[in-house]
């Protein structure tokens, strides 16, 4: 469904933000696009929408180049951005206005989002908070069932209720064949909702992996003495949980937040052991 090749961008007399990124995403897939803040998310997200043009590389939706920006494509696509402005619309002229330019729309399903996330449709946006804000974009862009939905930092600007709201409805639209890529520094927010982790650091990807393979390689959870030399990675700060490579262990939940912290900091530890499991388990 995507394929980007080689990608390079920077600003004019800034750093490079994206260095030589080859990824690929599919179908019925739940994407997390992690790193921290300033790594790249928001301008690779930008990139696959068509709305900024690599300096380098190529990036393919569909099987076409985005940056040809053919209508059939873009109609495919929905991008929910980490800052936006809405226009002072009643919720219900906001969706009749925009509505129109995606073929697979549903007023229905809009409307029962709304509702959904205690909205009205006769509410004025401009008298809504920012959180409020991103609630009808969100239900707006779940709405358009486009193929492709991308989301940058949907979570910013939720209360805590509203963040687990959004996990159940993210969920429950993940078996529709559409491809969801989510950009997030904020981990814990996306537990048991992703199916397949990117990470970006110092302009390049460090980690591109199922959390099937992650779970099938890797254990987390409190390391025992007899386990001291094979930890990875530990951190007091979480409960003194580390991570291990699996090998004779129980399967275990796979901890977001930890293996995220992991990848930082030992990137090339956490490959190796993935890689020499798999080349392992493929023999």
């Amino acid at each position: 469904m995507i394929k980007i090749e080689n990608i390079k961008f920077y600003y004019p007399k800034g750093k490079t933000i994206l260095n030589d990124v080859s990824l690929n995403f599919d179908s019925g897939n739940i994407y997390g696009l992690f790193g921290r803040n300033g790594e790249g998310k928001s301008t690779l997200m930008k990139i696959i929408a068509g709305l900024l043009f690599p300096k380098g590389g190529s990036c393919q939706v569909f099987g076409e180049h985005i940056s040809r920006k053919h209508i059939r494509c873009l109609q495919e696509i929905f991008l929910i951005p980490e800052d936006f402005e809405l226009a002072a619309l009643p919720v219900s002229k906001f969706e009749e206005v925009n509505s129109v330019f995606y073929p697979q729309f549903s007023k229905e399903q809009f409307y029962e989002l709304i509702k959904e996330f205690h909205l009205s449709p006769n509410e004025n946006i401009a008298t809504l908070s920012f959180g409020q804000k991103k609630k009808v974009l969100i239900a707006f862009g779940i709405a358009t069932n486009t193929k492709l939905l991308l989301m940058d930092e949907p979570t910013n600007g939720l209360d805590i209720p509203s963040k687990s709201q959004f996990r159940k409805i993210i969920a429950r639209i993940a078996d529709q064949g559409k491809c969801i890529v989510i950009a997030t520094h904020q981990v814990r927010d996306l537990h048991s909702l992703i199916n397949h982790l990117m990470i970006l650091d110092h302009s390049k990807v460090v980690f591109d992996k199922s959390l099937f393979e992650v779970s099938e390689h890797l254990w987390f959870g409190k390391p025992l003495e007899k386990d001291k030399y094979d930890i990875i990675y530990a951190e007091p700060s979480l409960g003194g949980k580390g991570v291990l490579p699996r090998l004779d262990k129980d399967e275990t939940d796979v901890d977001l937040e930890l293996l995220f912290n992991a990848v930082l900091n030992e990137p090339d530890s956490i490959n190796q052991v993935l890689k020499k499991r798999y080349h392992d388990t493929s023999i």
